[in-house]
């Protein structure tokens, strides 16, 4: 691909016995994060801590159902495995998908502290970038695998989790190769290398016939795109020399080489999530959306100009791949309805997050020291400036399920 000059700019501002890849180590802070730092200085003031405190002793019956849901997990288990609609669920991506991977990797892209997890079970921090489950668990339980779809690298893991499927993603990644560089995250080169040597421990655990099946039969799942966008392209300015319509090219270009190189691995029913309108949540609001914080027109454009380049490499790989389904699920106009209209969704604030001010803290910004949570998490469809809350991801994952996933199982 050639890189084409800017020109005039105008930048309108998702274990143990695993070898783990070398990781580049953090050669620099993404601007945000460095500029938000000062922030931890300064409690923010959103909620109280007696608020909080009424909020977390009346949890929702969400978070009590799912604590008991854990009590039973062998017997709902067993259940799980004679209605599973497909063999495993294997997932790569950034931190809309990540269930914990970067807890113990060399990074300050985490979420494995309070508030996180806040509604979770026994209110416990996992490294889920939210305040309960993400998309990807409720995509295993809808397929009757799991509760719950663990990190590869959780040192909790065993043979069932082996057996039902992953998560390789790593908060913070891209497509872009900069995009895990400049996080010191895992790269989605690194999270196929680990799927690799998943397959290796399939095999150990339930034979051959058991890594075919999760090959030939399995659900795969690929999200990123969206770091790439908002940090590498805009906070970190790393792709200068490229304008929205060349870098959008590049992330398909990609993008596609990842689908193709776990096609040739062996998957056979693969999904591909396209980047939502990044430029609407609220910390990109906050930053480039000006006084108003409107949403930022050059983050929807690379996004609207990657899904439309993608789709068609997808229809591309079809015909070189036949008997090989590759569906690209595109959420965009979905999630801005959502955001554009919170209330038909059940929600009344879609523009700040539940997390401190709502308009910038994310990660390690979006802390129990200095950041205090909304009253009615319910209420927002954001959880920080950056992640939708556990109702908010509820619904995109049904949405997913009903219009995508079904295709494809």
């Amino acid at each position: 691909m050639q890189m084409q000059p800017r020109g005039d700019r105008r930048v309108v501002v998702v274990a143990a016995n695993t070898t783990i890849h070398t990781m580049p180590r953090l050669s620099c802070f993404p601007l945000l994060l460095l500029f938000l730092l000062v922030l931890l200085l300064t409690p923010t003031t959103t909620c109280s801590a007696a608020a909080h405190s009424t909020r977390a002793a009346n949890a929702t019956s969400t978070s009590a159902g799912a604590a008991a849901s854990a009590a039973a997990m062998p017997k709902q288990q067993q259940q799980h495995k004679a209605k599973a609609k497909a063999p495993a669920l294997i997932v790569f991506g950034d931190s809309i998908v990540d269930p914990g991977n970067n807890n113990d990797i060399n990074t300050i892209i985490k979420a494995n502290f309070p508030p996180y997890g806040d509604d979770f079970l026994n209110h416990r921090p996992t490294g889920r970038f939210c305040n309960g489950r993400i998309p990807t668990d409720f995509i295993a339980s809808r397929l009757g695998l799991k509760d719950l779809l663990p990190a590869y690298l959780s040192p909790q893991l065993d043979k069932q989790d082996l057996l039902t499927g992953v998560s390789f993603a790593s908060g913070g990644t891209g497509f872009d190769p900069l995009t895990p560089q400049l996080a010191s995250v895992i790269s989605l080169p690194d999270q196929l290398n680990m799927f690799h040597e998943y397959l290796d421990k399939v095999r150990a655990a339930g034979g051959d016939a058991k890594a075919s099946e999760i090959l030939s039969r399995g659900v795969f799942a690929i999200c990123a795109g969206s770091d790439d966008v908002a940090n590498t392209y805009f906070t970190m300015r790393a792709r200068s020399n490229y304008d929205h319509a060349s870098y959008a090219r590049l992330l398909v270009h990609h993008a596609s080489s990842f689908v193709e190189d776990l096609v040739r691995a062996g998957a056979r029913r693969v999904a591909v999530i396209g980047i939502p309108p990044i430029g609407c949540v609220p910390s990109q609001r906050t930053m480039s959306g000006g006084l108003e914080r409107s949403c930022s027109e050059g983050h929807n454009e690379i996004a609207v100009a990657y899904n439309t380049g993608l789709e068609k490499e997808l229809a591309a790989l079809r015909g070189k791949y036949p008997g090989t389904m590759l569906v690209f699920m595109d959420i965009y106009g979905f999630l801005y309805d959502m955001m554009m209209h919170p209330r038909r969704y059940g929600f009344t604030e879609s523009t700040r997050g539940c997390c401190g001010t709502g308009l910038l803290e994310v990660s390690v910004l979006c802390n129990g020291i200095t950041s205090a949570v909304c009253d009615d998490v319910g209420d927002y469809l954001f959880w920080d400036s950056y992640h939708p809350t556990e109702k908010a991801y509820k619904v995109l994952a049904d949405f997913v399920f009903d219009n995508y996933v079904k295709l494809i199982i």
